[in-house]
C-alpha cells in the first residue's frame, strides 16, 4: 500500500465531474508547487428538497419507492453506485462522495406529506435506495429515526437496507412495525474478512457486528434478511457459502445476491484502488468483472448488470443458488400487510 493511501477513506482520488466545465487534476504532479490532494474532513451540507419519496422504474430491483435522507455516504465503499449522483450536485465521485454529505433534515416532514396523499396507497417504501440511512451522520442528526416513527404512526410499509449496527438503537420502533408486518431489514454483508472490509468498505460495521445485529433482530422478532452483494471476482466470490451460512446460523430469514458493476466515474476510481491495494491480483480481478458486462467494467442493460453473463457469473450463480438451497431453504421473510395503512391519517381504532 503507498505512503499517500488516505486510510479511512475508500475512494484515493478526486475524480472528474463530466458536468463541469473545468476539473482540478494531478496528472502533471511535477508542475505543482504543493500538493492539491488532502485527506479530507467530512463536511455536512443542508438541502429542503419538495419531495422524497421517489419512484423506481427499474425492472431489476424489487423495490418500487425508495427515499434516501442522506446524499452521499461516509461509508466510503469503493464499489458503491451511488458514487455517480453525487455529481449531479456538481461535487465528484471520488473523496467527496464520502466528505461531503448533504442532509435533508425535512424529510419525516415530507414523508408525511406524502403518506397524507389522497391517491397514495399502502406500497412498501425502501430506506435507502441509494447511499445508507444508517451512516456515521445519523447517529447525531437522527433523521431516519423520525422518518421510522412517521411509518409507525400510519402504519405504514418500510424496507430497510444498512451496513450499520446503528439501526438497534430504533429497535423500540422496529418491534412495533414488526408487531403489524411492516417492515423488512436487510443487512448488506460484502466480506467476512476484516482486512478486506476495512479497504473495501473502510467506516462500516464490522463483518462480526453485522452478524450480532442480525441476531438481535431476529431475537426481537424483527424480519431480516442479507444483502451479499456486490460480489466482486478474485475478491470475495469464494466467500458466499461462508456468508450465508453464517448469517443464516445468525437469525436472517432471507438472502440475496448482485454483482459489481463499475459505471461512470466509478470504474477510474475502482481502478486506483484496486491498483493500489492489490496490485498482484489487478488484471484477474479487472478482466473478471469485464467478462460479467459484455467486456466493460460498466453495463446498463436490464437483466445483466446486476447478475452478469458468461462462464465466471455463472459459477459464481450456482455457489448462490446452492449455498440458499443449503442455509435457507426453510425460511422466507413475512409479507408486509398493506392493510394496516392509516389512509388520509385516520387515527381512529373503530
Amino acid at each position: 500500500m503507498e505512503e499517500s493511501y488516505f486510510k479511512g477513506r475508500g475512494a484515493q482520488i478526486k475524480s472528474e465531474n463530466r458536468f463541469l466545465k473545468s476539473n482540478y487534476v494531478t496528472d502533471h504532479i511535477e508542475g505543482l508547487d504543493e500538493p492539491l490532494l488532502e485527506s479530507p474532513n467530512t463536511q455536512i451540507f443542508f438541502e429542503t428538497p419538495k419531495k422524497i419519496v421517489n419512484k423506481v422504474d427499474s425492472p431489476d430491483l424489487s423495490m418500487t419507492y425508495s427515499l434516501n435522507p442522506y446524499q452521499g455516504c461516509e461509508h466510503g465503499c469503493i464499489y458503491c453506485y451511488a458514487r455517480n449522483t453525487h455529481e449531479y450536485y456538481g461535487f465528484s465521485a471520488g473523496l467527496d462522495f464520502e466528505s461531503k454529505i448533504i442532509v435533508k433534515n425535512n424529510a419525516a416532514t415530507l414523508l408525511e406529506q406524502h403518506l397524507l396523499k389522497k391517491n397514495w396507497n399502502a406500497v412498501p417504501i425502501m430506506l435507502s435506495g441509494n447511499t445508507d440511512c444508517y451512516q456515521p451522520q445519523e447517529k447525531k442528526l437522527e433523521i431516519t429515526r423520525k422518518l421510522l416513527r412517521v411509518f409507525a404512526a400510519y402504519r405504514h410499509p418500510v424496507g430497510i437496507i444498512t451496513k450499520n449496527s446503528l439501526i438497534l438503537r430504533d429497535l423500540d420502533l422496529l418491534k412495533d412495525l414488526a408487531a403489524d408486518n411492516l417492515v423488512h431489514v436487510y443487512i448488506s454483508i460484502t466480506t467476512l474478512d476484516e482486512d478486506l472490509r476495512r479497504i473495501l468498505e473502510p467506516r462500516t460495521a464490522s463483518s462480526i457486528k453485522r452478524l450480532k445485529t442480525i441476531e438481535e433482530l431476529a431475537k426481537s422478532g424483527v424480519p431480516v434478511g442479507i444483502m451479499n452483494a456486490p460480489i466482486i471476482p478474485g475478491l470475495n466470490h469464494h466467500e458466499i457459502p461462508l456468508i450465508l451460512q453464517a448469517a443464516s446460523n445468525h437469525g436472517a430469514m432471507a438472502a440475496g445476491m448482485t454483482v459489481v458493476r463499475l459505471n461512470g466515474s466509478i470504474g477510474k476510481i475502482f481502478e486506483d484502488w484496486l491498483h493500489k491495494n492489490f496490485p498482484d491480483r489487478f488484471e484477474k480481478v479487472w478482466n473478471q468483472i469485464c467478462s460479467f458486462h459484455g467486456g466493460n467494467v460498466n453495463d446498463s442493460q436490464f437483466g445483466r448488470r446486476m447478475s452478469g453473463e458468461g462462464n465466471i457469473a455463472d459459477a459464481i450463480h450456482q455457489l448462490y443458488r446452492v449455498s440458499k438451497k443449503k442455509f435457507f431453504s426453510d425460511k422466507q421473510m413475512v409479507p408486509y400487510d398493506l392493510t394496516k395503512f392509516r389512509k388520509g391519517g385516520n387515527l381512529s381504532l373503530f
